[in-house]
C-alpha cells in the first residue's frame, strides 16, 4: 500500500509564527508509528519554543535560512540540512530570511498537531 498526498490535500494548522501542513500520520494513513508535516516560518519569525514529551523529531530544512535553538546548542539550517533533536528536549526555531524557512518534520510515535502548543503553557 503507499499514500499520496499533495500540498493542497494536507491539513493546515495555523501554530504560533507558522503554518503547519499535516501530510501523514494515523488521522489518514494506516501508520502508527510516524507522522509527517511541513512548516512554513515566514522571514523573521521566532516563535517561543515547545517539548514534545514522547516524540523525536527528524528536521529536514526545504528551504530558507534559520536555527534549532535548544537551552544548551545553537544548529544553523539551510536548504540540505537535517537536525534530530531527542524526546523532551526543549527547542524553538528562528527563521532568518529572507525568504520563508519550511521545514519538513519527522514524528516518532506520531504527533497530534499543536498539542506541544497547548501543554507547554499549563
Amino acid at each position: 500500500m503507499i499514500k499520496r498526498v499533495a500540498r493542497a490535500e494536507a491539513e493546515i494548522y495555523p501554530l504560533p509564527g507558522r503554518d503547519w501542513y499535516t501530510y501523514l500520520g494515523p488521522q489518514n494513513a494506516p501508520t502508527e508509528r510516524v507522522s509527517m508535516g511541513v512548516s512554513v516560518f515566514p522571514p523573521g519569525s521566532a516563535p517561543t519554543g515547545h517539548v514534545h514529551d514522547t516524540q523525536e523529531e527528524t528536521i529536514y530544512c526545504a528551504a530558507g535560512r534559520g536555527r534549532i535553538v535548544t537551552p544548551d546548542e545553537t544548529a544553523e539550517i539551510e536548504a540540505g540540512v537535517t537536525v534530530w533533536v531527542s524526546p523532551g528536549t526543549p527547542h524553538a526555531t528562528v527563521s532568518d530570511g529572507p525568504e520563508p524557512l519550511e521545514l519538513v518534520c519527522f514524528f516518532s510515535p506520531p504527533v497530534v498537531p499543536g498539542s506541544y502548543e497547548q501543554k507547554r503553557g499549563s
